[in-house]
């Protein structure tokens, strides 16, 4: 009925698709033909006895009407004067946001075999050129067809599935090299497989997520990436032997602009060294490329790693006890916490990356990867006991120490007990940065904190020296009350 109204008001269909059986009283019908204005068409020959087609040459007009039934009909003439009918047919407006081009259909179609009379056509996609316009819409006007849009590709839109698929082989060597014997698939699958380790009787999986934060920046500025990976994975281990977990597995994953196989290998490379430390595998990652979401050359990072522990060997606050003692394990630098502080340090003085500090540039000594302490504190287990373990991130020792102690406990730390890095002796004077901020910012030269019986202190001390060369007491447990402040600071900074 829309259709016939079309027709009866003399409307103009310009870019209509229209399912159409091509059959006038008993002539032949096309298997498919497609129609536009300006383009050639063949339709079924004007003879009854003939199935050969009739070409009108390029189209020039497409008139609508009623018939005798009365039906709606197309009128297709051609430019040597053909006349061809389509009939009947249904008029499937071409909306925005709307795909009417059912089935593409070429240019020039030959037609089908005679179809027997009585037989219902065989329907087909015929296409007219674009707007629906009419007199009583003068908004409306004729154009012509607009030239095919080129073919789009997934890499036209910034994301290059070769270039992914390149860097997945140049990594599966840095996971072979990680790889323990628990784990059970390769790289490529949905998910990465992985056993229980053999003799644990009650265990306990931990998992740990963490990122490098803006370090990266730094790391982008200057050019260094094949340390930034260790950063990642040593952010997240030494989260999970907090606990006394033994590190399984770490899973990576890298988000770009447009993916730099290059530089991405060597981030990988540097997750491989970090997990070669930790003792644990590279299982598995995920690569993202997503333009729009970051600028050219920028990445991020976040990884995450799975630990084990026997049920009745997890480290829990309630082991520490008042005259514990606390150990301090060195940090190589800032690791990887503070550096938007960093930065502005940076900014405010007007600091280049290069220049010169400690026999090295300062970009270096601030991109210095984060310490992994794992194979240190897994040294302990039979020679010390240890009751509590503390990872000194961002927040400083004031912050993450205090998570590690039970009510009615207080940590008295001594700060002239070790010597911090110059770095932090620089960052404070260059961004006058006030003591109380740099403690509750940074490490300050503390990278884990380890809680022992103060019989077992020395022993402890002799160990961990082996891993980590400035190890030294920096304070003990003592008992407080329960509102006083979890952490008492003396002494002064060297």
């Amino acid at each position: 009925s829309d259709t016939a109204r079309y027709a009866e008001d003399h409307y103009r269909l310009e870019r209509v698709a229209v399912l159409a059986a091509f059959a006038h009283r008993r002539e032949a019908v096309p298997a498919a033909i497609e129609c536009e204005v300006g383009r050639t068409v063949l339709v079924p020959a004007s003879s009854a006895r003939s199935s050969a087609a009739a070409d009108l040459g390029p189209i020039a007009s497409i008139a609508f009407g009623v018939g005798n039934n009365p039906d709606p009909v197309a009128a297709v003439r051609g430019t040597n004067g053909a006349r061809r009918y389509a009939m009947p047919f249904r008029i499937i407006p071409d909306l925005p946001g709307h795909d009417t081009r059912e089935t593409p259909v070429p240019a020039r179609a030959k037609c089908a075999e005679s179809t027997p009379k009585h037989t219902l056509p065989r329907r087909t996609m015929v296409k007219f050129a674009p707007v629906l316009s009419s007199p009583r819409d003068p908004s409306m006007t004729q154009h012509s067809n607009a030239s095919p849009q080129p073919s789009l590709s997934y890499k036209d839109a910034g994301v290059d599935i070769d270039a992914g698929d390149a860097l997945v082989e140049k990594i599966k060597t840095v996971t072979q090299r990680t790889r323990r014997p628990e784990v059970l698939s390769g790289l490529g699958g949905f998910g990465a497989l992985c056993e229980i380790p053999a003799g644990y009787r009650k265990p306990v999986l931990v998992s740990a997520t963490d990122g490098v934060g803006t370090k990266l920046k730094l790391a982008i500025e200057s050019g260094k990436h094949d340390t930034i990976g260790i950063d990642l994975v040593a952010m997240c281990v030494n989260d999970l032997i907090v606990c006394g977990a033994e590190p399984l597995f770490f899973l990576d994953y890298y988000a770009t602009a447009g993916l730099d196989v290059a530089l991405a290998t060597q981030v990988v490379e540097g997750i491989g060294v970090g997990c070669e430390q930790a003792g644990c595998s590279l299982i598995g990652g995920e690569t993202a490329e997503m333009p729009g979401m970051y600028s050219k050359g920028d990445y991020d990072l976040a990884g995450f790693a799975v630990g084990i522990v026997e049920k009745d060997e997890i480290i829990e606050s309630n082991q520490v006890q008042p005259g514990d003692k606390l150990i301090g394990l060195a940090s190589s630098g800032p690791h990887s916490n503070g550096y938007s502080l960093i930065r502005k340090v940076l900014e405010v003085s007007a600091t280049a990356l290069d220049t010169p500090f400690e026999g090295s540039t300062l970009g270096e000594v601030l991109l210095r990867p984060t310490e992994i302490y794992v194979k240190a504190i897994q040294a302990l287990k039979g020679h010390a006991r240890v009751h509590a373990l503390a990872h000194i991130t961002g927040g400083g020792i004031v912050e993450n120490l205090p998570r590690v102690l039970p009510e009615g406990a207080q940590a008295v730390i001594n700060l002239s007990a070790w010597k911090r890095p110059e770095v932090f002796h620089w960052l404070q004077r260059t961004g006058n940065i006030a003591e109380n901020e740099m403690l509750r910012t940074f490490n300050c030269g503390i990278g884990m904190i380890v809680c022992v019986p103060a019989e077992d202190c020395e022993a402890a001390l002799q160990i961990l020296r082996q891993h980590n060369q400035g190890a030294c007491e920096i304070g003990t447990i003592r008992s407080a009350a329960t509102d006083a402040a979890p952490v008492a600071l003396e002494g002064e900074a060297q």
